[in-house]
């Protein structure tokens, strides 16, 4: 049933103008009914993590065990950000390590999250809109890689997902620069349909 060449083709466009903004829950239901029953419950359950209330444990422990590589590997980064955040606030609130940070399994240790560093020049920062762009760029570099091996294949699709659920935000936080990502995303998908 799934035909992830057709697919990823067929993601979207800008109008030539680029001025329509796109119509993120037309472009996601297009995709699911093209995936098989499975596909598209992989699609769910990384679409259910953007709900309002932000994944909790049970979330990151499903996560853990998916047979989806994209899906383990991806909300892996996601929970060492979250954590490596939650323990940013502790240093500048001076409340003890550990506080409210995410283990989804509780007789395991957390792996270890290299790029706290990285998060942590982020988190720094003082222009709040500047802080949420890195952020965002981090999660879209992230995905990147995750993928850079894929051509066409489903985890190449939730990477595509992730971006455009960035895309989205941004458009309610700040139009131009949804717009832009929009862009971005385009270019980078027509790149990749002419391997």
């Amino acid at each position: 049933m799934n035909n992830y060449e057709y697919i990823i083709a067929g993601l979207p466009f800008l109008s030539q103008d680029g001025r329509e903004a796109p119509d993120t829950e037309a472009i996601l239901a297009d995709i699911r009914e093209q995936l098989s029953e499975k596909d598209a419950k992989t699609l769910d359950f990384l679409l259910s993590a953007y709900a309002p209330d932000m994944p909790d444990a049970a979330f990151y422990l499903e996560a853990q065990k998916s047979r989806n590589r994209f899906i383990r590997e991806f909300f892996a980064l996601d929970l060492g950000v979250r954590n490596a955040k939650v323990e940013y606030l502790n240093r500048s609130l001076g409340r003890p390590e550990g506080t409210d940070v995410v283990n989804p399994d509780p007789e395991k240790d957390l792996p270890e999250f290299d790029q706290e560093p990285e998060l942590d020049a982020i988190l720094e920062t003082d222009d709040i809109l500047g802080r949420e762009r890195a952020l965002d760029n981090f999660y879209w570099k992230s995905a990147d890689a995750l993928t850079v091996l894929d051509v066409f294949d489903l985890d190449l699709i939730l990477a595509f997902v992730v971006k455009l659920k960035q895309v989205e935000r941004w458009l309610k936080l700040d139009e131009a620069t949804g717009r832009e990502l929009f862009r971005k995303l385009v270019k980078e998908i027509k790149e990749n349909t002419k391997i």
